[in-house]
């Protein structure tokens, strides 16, 4: 069934591929514009949550993700000493009917990009065209591109990430990003399997150092090496601005951890065997009033902007996508479908970016840490009950939607 709709998609990340998909599986036109040049695959890991994953199911992606991906089995939450504190299973493991992927984000995106090719054909992305702005009138959006040259839709939907020109367009007097106190430093390493071979660890807290830990491609080169995505925070002054690409240093970085040697881990083995570093200050934005202004709006990162905690970025966007698709295929009128779009998603997205300020689910690393003084304990259950576990944990899991109530009943 044909749409009359004819939807214009700023950026080819993670949201804007998966947003072209999702309109061509609802046979609705669009064409994607990207600044890019050329698309590698940049970037490090992220996690894929069973939610956001119940959508690449649907669009036909599980084979490609389960050839590109690492099948998560288990979140596990240690202190600094190397002491367990909290483990659950995770995706099927945990009776999701969807798995969780912990998958090296340009490994995501030329899944995406392959099947949009495949798909939608090479007319539909456009690399190396930057948008400088965009108007509407009553029958369409126009976008200018920097050579002067301007494309029109029917509707135009801005998933040109955290620096998003369209946002800029929209809220030009926004302000800078809002720094969180805490800097990432993040890196692969090729690493023999850890735990469970498939298992995402974050250990220690903020104050003295915390990382994230898991792999993203199993059997590298066919030796039984993994890839290993690693995050390592720490709490410091904002040091640099919102570039993913920066580079950071070993140095700035190993301190905090240089007597982590778990029996199940070398922490600062794998650091210190990282091809590159990059440094990111952890920021994000103050919820936005609205998104949609006519036949325009935002998704993904340029929508609402979150501190990476909680493995949630990425999938957020993702089930933006679903939302906005519904509404377009529900509503002959991009305007109203658009509005529709932000008054489903807006709010509830809105309330992920405030949780991720102050209670993601490594939260119940910070109460073991201030509760134990920073110092090894004899059992956790004295320190944190499994009640007080799970109060964090659940009300992550219901705010940020993937919820097994939520997830596994019909729609």
């Amino acid at each position: 069934m044909k749409h009359h709709h004819d939807v214009l998609v700023v950026g080819a990340g993670i949201g804007g591929l998966t947003l072209a998909l999702q309109l061509h599986q609802a046979g609705i036109e669009c064409r994607l514009v990207e600044a890019a040049p050329a698309l590698a695959p940049l970037g490090v890991g992220i996690n894929i949550l069973p939610h956001a994953v119940r959508e690449f199911h649907r669009l036909g992606l599980r084979a490609a993700l389960d050839q590109a991906a690492v099948r998560t089995r288990e979140s596990v939450f240690y202190n600094r000493f190397g002491q367990l504190v909290h483990a659950e299973p995770a995706g099927t493991a945990a009776g999701y009917t969807w798995p969780q992927y912990s998958i090296h984000r340009g490994d995501l995106q030329m899944v995406l990009v392959d099947a949009v090719r495949e798909r939608l054909g090479d007319k539909a992305l456009r690399l190396g065209a930057t948008v400088t702005r965009f108007s509407q009138d009553t029958s369409g959006v126009e976008v200018t591109l920097t050579d002067g040259e301007t494309v029109r839709g029917g509707a135009l939907v801005g998933c040109d990430g955290v620096h998003s020109a369209v946002r800029r367009q929209l809220f030009p007097d926004e302000g800078p990003p809002r720094y969180s106190g805490y800097t990432m430093w993040r890196g692969t390493t090729l690493a023999p399997p850890f735990l469970s071979g498939a298992s995402m660890v974050r250990a220690g807290w903020l104050t003295t150092g915390k990382m994230v830990i898991y792999p993203i491609r199993d059997d590298v080169d066919g030796s039984g090496l993994q890839l290993v995505n690693w995050v390592a925070e720490l709490e410091t002054p904002q040091r640099g601005g919102r570039d993913w690409s920066w580079d950071g240093a070993v140095d700035d970085v190993i301190g905090s951890f240089a007597d982590w040697h778990f029996d199940w881990l070398d922490v600062p083995t794998l650091i210190r065997g990282a091809e590159r570093i990059l440094e990111y200050p952890m920021v994000d934005q103050d919820p936005l009033p609205r998104w949609s202004f006519g036949r325009v709006t935002l998704l993904g990162d340029a929508a609402h902007p979150m501190v990476p905690r909680g493995s949630n970025g990425a999938g957020q966007a993702i089930l933006d996508t679903r939302s906005l698709t519904d509404r377009l295929v529900a509503e002959a009128d991009p305007v109203v479908a658009l509005a529709d779009y932000d008054a489903e998603r807006r709010e509830a997205t809105s309330a992920v970016v405030r949780l991720n300020r102050t209670n993601p689910p490594d939260a119940i690393l910070r109460e073991v840490y201030e509760r134990t003084g920073d110092k090894p304990f004899d059992r956790i259950e004295d320190v944190l009950t499994p009640a007080e576990v799970e109060a964090v944990l659940g009300r992550y899991r219901s705010v940020a939607g993937y919820s097994q109530e939520a997830l596994n009943s019909p729609r």
